[in-house]
């Protein structure tokens, strides 16, 4: 029997949604992944696209190109939504992104590939490649759905990766065994994506990003139950089943991950009278007594996490860190504390934001899994009625 296949079949965490997405990645093409990889390798500027958690987990990854030792291999990111975009849609910003690169890729995230923000923006890119005859553009897509729209578009002028979601599994209130909602497609790119951008910088072939994803998944099942049962989790749960606001919050990066947190720690808390916030977002109110906040910062010493954590703290309400030190301000701060250790090599893009991101991932499944215990079953149609239906 093929080594690969005796593998897979072994569980790396008590979350089984997390082997789930290990399994998806390793059964990708090869062969579909390699134009990928050289696209984003070769890209000047990287124009990201997608909706919701599908962004934001687009958005964490790529934003790594970023934080990494300034060098040959750094991008230009942009989104439609910053400042800096050059135009109104993509058909326009086209025309000057094709006079400033030599390369610039429109990478795209979504799962059923219906999304309608980069569906409209693959619509207008191929326009403009289309009459203009440029040659400066490429497209890339991950998906769910190889024969969406989105998908033959892509095709057309770049690759497509088909990275399987939750498949033919039916929802559940089971989550722990196949996630809530799009768990698995999204928590599946962003990983995915990770990998890719390490594997650029230490100057891999894209076969590699395999074997880096499955001793990744390794760690990451490690992370998990080292905290899914501990006693901080157990707390957390807790102070979830109550009736409390919840705040997220981080900078760059850590942002991203704390807004896809906050999207399916929403869809629970809402039927439950409760509200999620972003900090610092436009519709943040003041906290109250017991609130909880839910603060992400590799370093743990963000002067403005720092500020945060103490305007939480001084209503009366609890802080859960995240950080890569237990000797960091923010994890003295706050309440509780989740540390994510990481042996940081010059030059390579971090792991900790992922790892973040997965150990996050669990929280609505236990306050879910809590709420069943207590009599409250919580089937999944109930928690799409406050999905977002722009996503």
């Amino acid at each position: 029997m093929d080594w690969d296949v005796v593998h897979l079949k072994i569980s790396i965490s008590t979350m089984g949604f997390t082997t789930k997405i290990r399994d998806n990645i390793l059964a990708i093409n090869k062969a579909s992944l390699r134009p990928f990889y050289e696209d984003l390798k070769e890209a000047d500027c990287i124009i990201c696209s997608g909706s919701g958690r599908s962004l934001y987990s687009l958005n964490a990854a790529v934003s790594l190109f970023t934080l990494s030792k300034p060098g040959a291999r750094n991008k230009v990111v942009l989104t439609p939504d910053d400042p800096g975009f050059p135009g109104k849609n993509m058909y326009d910003a086209a025309a000057d992104l094709d006079k400033r690169f030599k390369k610039t890729l429109l990478l795209m995230n979504s799962g059923s590939g219906s999304s309608n923000d980069p569906l409209v923006m693959a619509q207008d890119l191929a326009m403009y490649i289309e009459e203009k005859k440029s040659s400066r553009f490429s497209m890339a897509l991950l998906t769910s759905s190889s024969e969406s729209p989105l998908a033959e578009i892509t095709r057309r002028h770049g690759s497509v990766i088909q990275i399987e979601g939750r498949g033919k599994s039916k929802p559940s209130s089971v989550y722990s065994e196949t996630g809530i909602m799009g768990d698995i497609f999204e928590l599946g790119t962003l990983e995915l994506l990770n990998m890719m951008i390490e594997a650029i910088f230490r100057n891999l072939e894209s076969d590699d990003v395999f074997k880096l994803c499955e001793d990744e998944f390794e760690t990451i099942g490690d992370i998990i139950d080292a905290n899914v049962e501990s006693e901080t989790y157990t707390r957390v749960v807790d102070m979830l089943e109550k009736g409390t606001n919840v705040f997220l919050g981080g900078r760059g990066t850590a942002n991203q991950i704390a807004k896809m947190t906050g999207i399916r720690l929403f869809h629970i808390k809402s039927f439950l009278g409760d509200n999620v916030f972003m900090a610092r977002g436009v519709n943040t109110p003041r906290p109250r007594a017991g609130d909880l906040e839910i603060l992400i910062s590799y370093s743990g010493e963000s002067r403005p996490i720092l500020l945060w954590c103490d305007a939480l703290r001084k209503y009366s309400g609890s802080v859960l860190a995240i950080t890569g030190s237990e000797n960091s301000a923010l994890a003295k701060k706050s309440d509780l504390q989740i540390i994510i250790p990481e042996d940081i090599r010059p030059g390579i893009p971090r792991r900790f934001y992922t790892r973040a991101a997965y150990v996050l991932s669990p929280l609505p499944v236990k306050l879910a899994e809590r709420l069943t215990e207590r009599g409250l079953n919580l089937p999944e149609y109930i928690l799409s009625w406050y999905h977002s239906i722009t996503e």
